[in-house]
């Protein structure tokens, strides 16, 4: 989903349940904005003949219809556009502009929520991958081909991880993926299955291939955890994939048990 570059192109379009919402507040207002114009003028026209009256009441009838029905539609339109719009700006104050994952500090802050919020028996992992010898892509072939780069691991990193697990970019080539309700061991084959993809996808960069691997930190925990340690914990990881020859995953204990997440998966 581009959202960034679609967030304003043309008129947001209206669902059903929107519909539903804009139909009852323009009729909710109009007949509120009738009520009490029936009742003003028959106060006002009560002690008159039966002719006035008639007049007057006639009168709060119609002109509430004709004036406050399309008041409320278009103003009840307007706030619905205004939320949407709202809406828009949020998902751009949280979106990296080139991967279209949620930036760093989005990240942080949902993982942090999600973390406080859950079950204290819960358990997950955080992945944190970065890919390998990427300056020499940069100093190679120029920033745009090494922008290029980058979106193509975002999107496999997003297919390879289930509907509704966090997607970051932490900041130049690495990222961070939190899995919610996954072991130890699901949690290193997700990794494996990012880092198996990213390999069987090479850059095609003016007419050649250019092979682009991955190295992946993975912190698994259960119970009660805080991002700033498993971060901490699933770089220590990565850094320790790096060292022994990238194009890996290294993967750490439970934080709960205290207990191995799962044995190291190194390249084939």
């Amino acid at each position: 989903m581009n959202h960034t570059d679609r967030a304003f192109a043309g008129k947001p379009r209206i669902s059903r349940r929107g519909a539903r919402m804009l139909a009852r507040w323009t009729v909710l207002g109009t007949l509120g904005c009738l009520s009490i114009s029936l009742a003003w003028n028959w106060l006002a026209f009560r002690d008159m003949d039966a002719t006035a009256l008639r007049q007057g009441l006639l009168s709060a009838t119609v002109l509430p219809i004709i004036l406050a029905g399309p008041l409320f539609f278009y103003l009840t339109l307007k706030l619905r556009e205004l939320a949407g719009a709202n809406h828009k700006l949020a998902e751009l104050a949280s979106t990296d502009d080139l991967t279209k994952c949620l930036n760093r500090r989005a990240l942080i802050a949902n993982v942090e929520r999600i973390l406080e919020q859950r079950d204290r028996t819960a358990q997950g992992a955080l992945l944190v991958i970065d890919a390998d010898h990427f300056k020499q892509v940069n100093d190679r072939y120029g920033h745009h081909q090494g922008d290029l780069a980058l979106i193509r691991i975002a999107s496999i990193v997003r297919s390879c991880v289930r509907q509704g697990d966090l997607v970051g970019r932490m900041g130049g080539e690495e990222f961070a993926v939190l899995l919610e309700g996954v072991g130890a061991d699901q949690a290193v084959h997700i990794a494996e299955r990012i880092r198996r993809a990213a390999e069987a996808t090479p850059l095609r960069i003016d007419g050649s291939e250019h092979r682009l691997t991955i190295s992946v930190g993975c912190a698994a925990f259960s119970g009660p955890a805080r991002f700033r340690d498993l971060f901490s914990l699933a770089d220590q990881r990565l850094y320790d994939a790096k060292r022994q020859g990238r194009n890996r995953v290294e993967a750490d204990g439970d934080r709960g048990s205290g207990t191995l997440a799962g044995e190291t998966k190194k390249a084939g």
